[in-house]
């Protein structure tokens, strides 16, 4: 999006991590992005979120964590007495030496998984309430145990990512580990705005059509079908956010041969059409 703010957190370069809280918060923030991690709660109010390209109501309670360079901004009422608290902490935490150690090898899958966005379920959301509220009352070296006891919590618990397939595949290869699956992710890459058949593909690395099916979904937990359409859809996405295409012309860009079809999976996937999409980002991309 050419309209997203980048943000200068205040991290100074000694700070392991900030709390921000704001109660009574006004919700005056665009979209924006920053390199640093983190770990949004809001309370007490409702309205909509943008993390990438998922674009989600919610009331009461979010809690949401996010990666590096990833846009977001919350669209809340301000309503009286609601309350936002928020965790940042550097980039550069992943390439702690100890994060290399087996006990922290759930939180290293955390902060990469956060690289999409990560929403909680509910019991989880009430529970790190709790736990966050406190880390802001807190001083000295405990508030380090409480941060990484928090992210630890957050590491075991029940989550899902919010970002669909970005048009990039980089994630995949890297969780797939598999020689085969690069080969076959970076020619959907380079391919998807062309009919792509299974057998083309299957061909490409020297396996049947079925036995190829089952070692995609095995490798990827997404079948060879519904990945190529999550990529295509993230690349409208881009699209609806990056430029004044018509739909109708992204359809086409983005490989579907069929407009109402395009429309009709592209509700499915993020829950409005492409217009209704795109209206929302521009509304989001208001100061309000």
């Amino acid at each position: 999006m050419k309209d997203i703010q980048k943000e200068i957190t205040p991290i100074a370069a000694d700070d392991l991590f900030i709390v921000l809280n704001h109660p009574n918060a006004k919700f005056d923030y665009p979209v924006h992005y920053h390199p640093d991690y983190e770990i949004n709660l809001v309370m007490d109010t409702y309205g909509s979120r943008i993390v990438g390209d998922s674009v989600e109501a919610f009331e009461a309670l979010d809690l949401i964590m996010i990666g590096p360079n990833l846009p977001h901004a919350w669209k809340g009422e301000v309503v009286e007495g609601n309350h936002v608290i928020t965790i940042q902490f550097s980039d550069k935490l992943l390439n702690f030496p100890i994060l290399e150690k087996r006990l922290f090898n759930p939180i290293k899958q955390l902060l990469l998984e956060s690289q999409r966005g990560i929403g909680f379920s509910r019991q989880t959301q009430l529970v790190m309430k709790d736990k966050i509220i406190k880390l802001t009352r807190m001083q000295g070296f405990h508030t380090v145990l409480e941060f990484f006891s928090i992210l630890h919590e957050l590491s075991i618990a029940d989550r899902h990512i919010l970002v669909s397939n970005q048009y990039d595949t980089k994630d995949t290869v890297r969780t797939s580990k598999s020689r085969r699956i690069a080969k076959v992710c970076d020619y959907i890459e380079k391919n998807f705005e062309e009919p792509i058949k299974l057998g083309d593909v299957a061909q490409l690395v020297n396996m049947s059509e079925s036995a190829f099916s089952h070692f995609f979904k095995k490798k990827t937990n997404c079948t060879f079908i519904d990945y190529i359409t999550n990529l295509r859809i993230a690349r409208a996405c881009q699209l609806l956010a990056e430029t004044t295409h018509t739909v109708a012309e992204i359809c086409y860009t983005c490989g579907f041969n069929n407009l109402s079809n395009f429309i009709r999976i592209f509700k499915k996937k993020k829950g409005s059409t492409p217009q209704e999409y795109r209206m929302f980002l521009q509304q989001m991309l208001i100061k309000y």
